[in-house]
Parts: C-alpha cells; sequence; structure tokens
C-alpha cells in the first residue's frame, strides 16, 4: 500500500474543502453587512456562517494541518526552502481563518464595525495565499 499518495490525496481533498470555506464565508459577510442587525435574514446568515465554519472548515483545516504535515514527515521536505515558504503561507492562512472566526463572533452578538467594501478586500486574502503555495509546491522555485 502507498500510504505518501494516500495522505497525498486526503491532504488535497481536505485543502480543497477549506478553501472552499475560506472563499465562501468573507462573501457571506459582504451580503450581511446589507442587513439591519437582528432582522431575521441577518439572523439567518449568523446560521449560515456558524454552521460553514464549524461543519466544513474547522475540520478541514486540522485535517488539512494532519495530512499536510504527515505528507511532509513522508517525503521529509522540511530542510527545503520551498517548504518553509509554503508553511509560512499556510500559517498566514490560518491566521486569516482565525480572523473569519473572530469576525463571525462580532456578527454573532451584532457588533460587526466594518464595511462591505473590507470584507470585499479581505476575500482575496485566501486567493493570493493560495497562489503562492500552489507555486512553492509544484514550481518549487527555490
Amino acid at each position: 500500500m502507498d500510504w505518501y499518495s494516500w495522505t497525498k490525496a486526503l491532504h488535497v481533498m481536505s485543502v480543497l474543502a477549506w478553501m472552499a470555506g475560506l472563499f465562501y464565508l468573507p462573501r457571506l459577510y459582504v451580503y450581511h453587512t446589507m442587513h439591519r442587525p437582528g432582522s431575521q435574514t441577518s439572523e439567518q446568515f449568523k446560521v449560515m456562517e456558524e454552521k460553514l465554519l464549524a461543519v466544513i472548515m474547522n475540520p478541514a483545516m486540522i485535517s488539512s494541518w494532519l495530512f499536510g504535515l504527515l505528507a511532509a514527515w513522508q517525503s521529509w521536505v522540511f530542510t527545503e526552502p520551498w517548504f518553509h515558504v509554503k508553511l509560512l503561507m499556510v500559517v498566514l492562512m490560518t491566521a486569516f481563518h482565525v480572523a473569519l472566526m473572530k469576525w463571525r463572533n462580532d456578527f454573532a452578538r451584532d457588533q460587526n464595525r466594518r464595511t462591505e467594501r473590507f470584507y470585499r478586500m479581505a476575500n482575496e486574502v485566501p486567493t493570493l495565499l493560495m497562489a503562492v503555495i500552489v507555486i512553492m509546491v509544484i514550481v518549487r522555485p527555490f
């Protein structure tokens, strides 16, 4: 059995699920800002945001880390410069995930102070981080 291939496959599936959430949650925040706190629509967004984080994003982030570190250990890339850059980008992606959780808590308490424009700009962060990660893994420029 080729355990490394299974580990990589599970890592890629986890990352795909995590990235889907990282792309979608800021978009939900954009739409959420357009509704008055306490309104029926605002309350529905709160449920959607919480479920996305709890059911998809948090488990996907954890499994991305677990399978990613296992794949790195199996292929022993810890000394490779490209891997250091990739790891830094994944740490930044995780920090963005934590920020999304904090912003969700603000919405849950009806205390969001950020604008629609802020969330539109934040929506680009995972794309930029993902681009660097993919280049590091596929191209391995150094």
